[in-house]
C-alpha cells in the first residue's frame, strides 16, 4: 500500500522519534474528534504498509459532561473501532463530581482521571504505549499557555513526542509533526466523519481563548507560520532540556539521599550546580515526595538555591501544599507535609498509582496484591473475622474498571461501612479517634466515582461484601516502613492492627 504525504511524514517522525519501539500493543487513546480519528486512520495505513508492527486497542472516556452528545461520542468511537475489527475498550468517569470533591476544576479532574484511566486501560489489556492525537496546534496552545504562566526549558518544550512514567507507560503522539488544518485536509480527502465537541469552542476556557482568539492575533502579526515556529521552538528547548535532565540525574546520585521524613541534598554541591540542573534536581526531589510540580515556580526554585549558599544553617524556605527546605549543617533537607491536627486536610501526597487488579502494585507507602476470587471461595469468616485491617474484601462488580490509589484530598467523603449516608473523611477520622500517625500515612483507594477503602481504617458501604456477590475484590497492603507499636493501635474500639502485618516483609 503507498502512502500519501501526510502519512509519510507521521511514519518519518515516528522513526526519528522510535515510537512504539520494542511494543507488542498500543492502546490508542480516541475521543471520536478529527485528531483522534486521523491518529487511528494513520496508524491503521501505516500498519498495513508495514510502516509500524503492532496491535491496536482503541479506547474510549466517557467524561459523561456533554449528556447525550457524550454518549452518541462512545457510541461512534465502538463503531469505529468494529468497522476496523479493532478491540475496543470504554470507561465512564463522574468528572463533576470528582472536581466537587476534589475543589479542582474541571478541566483538571477530567485530565487526572482520564491518564488515570488511560494507564489501567493499558494494563488490563498488556500495552505498554498510549498513543493520543495531540497536534502541531495543541502544541503551540501549550508553549504560549506555559509562557503566559511562566515557564523553564522543561516547559518551553511543550509536548513531548514520546515521555515515559514510572509505572512503565509510555504516551507516544505521533501526530505533533502535523497542524490541524492538515488532518482535516486528510480527513475530508478520504471522506473519514468525525464527532464535534462544542465545549473546544467556549472562551471561559484559557485554551480555548489561546487557540480562538490569541494565537490568530499574534498570526496576523507574523510573518511567517506561527504555528510551525512555535512547534519548532518547543522541539529545541525539548533538547537542551534533555541534556539538563541527564545532569540533574547524574547530581541526583551523587547528592541526594532518603531521609525518615522526606529527602536531603549536599548543600555544596547544589549551590555548584548550573542553575538550570539545580532547578531540575530539586523539582525531581520533591515531586517524589509527592509536591504538584505545577505549584513549583522560579522564586521556589530560588529560595531553595539560596539555602544551599547561605553560609549558615537553620533557615528554611516554604514551599507549596506545605513543603519545606531547611538548611542543616551541610545539607539541604526536603520534607513533606503531615496532616494538621487542627484541620485535618493535609496529608503526605504522591502522585496517584493505578492499581493492577489482578497483581501486584508499588506506591510510595507500600506494595498492594490484589486477587480477584470467586464468591464461593470465599469463608464467611475470612471477610467478617478478625484479620488484619491491611487487608479488604470488596464486591468486585460493584468497583469501577480502574482503581488508583492515592494519599487524602481536601474535600474526600466516603461512605463508611455500616453507615447510611456520606461523610467527610476528616471528620469520620475524628470521631473514629483515628491516631494521627495513621492519619498522614492513610491510603485512599478510588475509582473515580467514589472512595471504596480508607486503608486501614474503613470500606465504603457501597462496595461490602452481600449475599448477592459474585466476585470478590481481596485486598492486602504490605507496608513499605514499619510502624511503632504505639501507631499499631487506631484506639477507635473498632479495629487495631495487627502487628504482625505493620512489620515490612
Amino acid at each position: 500500500m503507498a502512502l500519501d504525504a501526510f502519512e509519510t511524514q507521521v511514519a518519518d517522525f515516528i522513526g526519528q522519534n522510535a515510537l512504539f519501539a520494542g511494543t507488542g500493543r498500543v492502546l490508542l487513546a480516541v475521543s471520536g474528534g478529527a485528531d483522534s480519528i486521523a491518529l487511528l486512520h494513520v496508524l491503521l495505513s501505516l500498519r498495513e504498509a508495514g510502516c509500524v508492527d503492532t496491535e491496536f486497542v482503541c479506547a474510549h472516556v466517557n467524561h459523561q459532561l456533554r449528556g447525550r452528545a457524550a454518549d452518541e461520542d462512545e457510541a461512534f468511537v465502538l463503531r469505529e473501532a468494529a468497522k476496523w475489527g479493532l478491540p475496543a475498550v470504554t470507561a465512564r468517569i463522574a468528572v463533576r463530581q470528582c472536581a466537587e470533591r476534589n475543589r479542582l476544576s474541571v478541566e483538571t479532574a477530567a485530565r487526572r482521571l482520564r491518564l488515570e484511566q488511560l494507564g489501567g486501560m493499558a494494563r488490563c489489556h498488556e500495552c505498554t504505549w498510549i498513543a493520543t492525537g495531540h497536534q502541531k496546534n495543541d502544541n503551540a496552545e501549550t508553549v504560549v499557555h506555559r509562557l503566559w504562566r511562566g515557564t523553564g526549558f522543561r516547559g518551553l518544550a511543550g509536548i513531548w513526542p514520546a515521555r515515559r512514567f514510572d509505572n512503565g507507560l509510555t504516551f507516544a503522539r505521533p501526530l505533533l509533526c502535523v497542524r490541524r488544518d492538515e488532518i482535516l485536509t486528510y480527513l475530508n480527502a478520504r471522506k473519514l466523519t468525525w464527532r464535534q465537541d462544542h465545549t473546544n469552542a467556549d472562551p471561559a476556557h484559557t485554551r480555548n481563548r489561546i487557540r480562538h482568539r490569541l494565537l490568530p492575533a499574534l498570526q496576523r502579526e507574523s510573518t511567517g507560520p506561527l504555528i510551525d515556529t512555535l512547534s519548532e521552538l518547543a522541539f529545541a528547548a525539548g533538547k537542551l532540556f534533555g541534556d539538563i535532565e541527564r545532569q540533574a540525574v547524574r547530581a541526583q546520585r551523587q547528592l541526594a539521599e532518603r531521609l525518615p521524613d522526606g529527602a536531603a541534598l549536599d548543600a555544596a554541591g547544589l549551590a555548584q550546580l548550573p542553575v538550570p540542573v539545580a532547578a531540575e534536581l530539586l523539582r525531581r526531589e520533591l515531586v517524589a515526595l509527592g509536591c504538584h510540580e505545577r505549584d513549583l515556580s522560579r522564586k521556589h526554585y530560588a529560595s531553595v538555591l539560596g539555602l544551599a549558599r547561605a553560609p549558615v544553617g537553620g533557615r528554611k524556605a516554604t514551599l507549596p501544599e506545605g513543603f519545606v527546605a531547611q538548611r542543616r549543617r551541610d545539607r539541604i533537607a526536603l520534607t513533606a507535609p503531615r496532616l494538621d491536627a487542627g484541620n485535618g486536610e493535609m496529608a503526605r501526597d504522591f502522585e496517584p498509582v493505578t492499581l493492577q487488579i489482578p497483581g501486584t502494585t508499588r506506591c510510595p507507602r507500600g506494595t498492594i496484591d490484589a486477587r480477584v476470587r470467586r464468591r464461593s471461595e470465599v469463608e464467611a469468616d475470612e471477610i467478617a473475622g478478625d484479620k488484619s485491617p491491611l487487608c479488604e474484601y470488596l464486591d468486585y462488580d460493584r468497583v469501577a474498571q480502574v482503581v488508583v490509589v492515592r494519599a487524602r484530598r481536601p474535600g474526600d467523603r466516603l461512605r463508611p461501612l455500616g453507615t447510611a449516608g456520606e461523610k467527610k473523611l476528616g471528620k469520620f477520622l475524628t470521631s473514629a479517634r483515628v491516631p494521627q500517625a495513621v492519619r498522614n500515612d492513610l491510603l485512599v483507594f478510588d475509582d473515580g466515582e467514589k472512595i471504596i477503602w480508607a486503608c486501614p481504617v474503613r470500606i465504603s458501604e457501597r462496595v461490602k461484601v452481600t449475599e448477592d456477590t459474585r466476585r470478590v475484590l481481596q485486598l492486602k497492603v504490605t507496608e513499605s516502613r514499619k510502624r511503632r507499636p504505639d501507631q499499631c493501635n487506631m484506639n477507635s474500639g473498632e479495629r487495631k492492627y495487627d502487628e504482625r502485618t505493620c512489620d515490612a516483609s
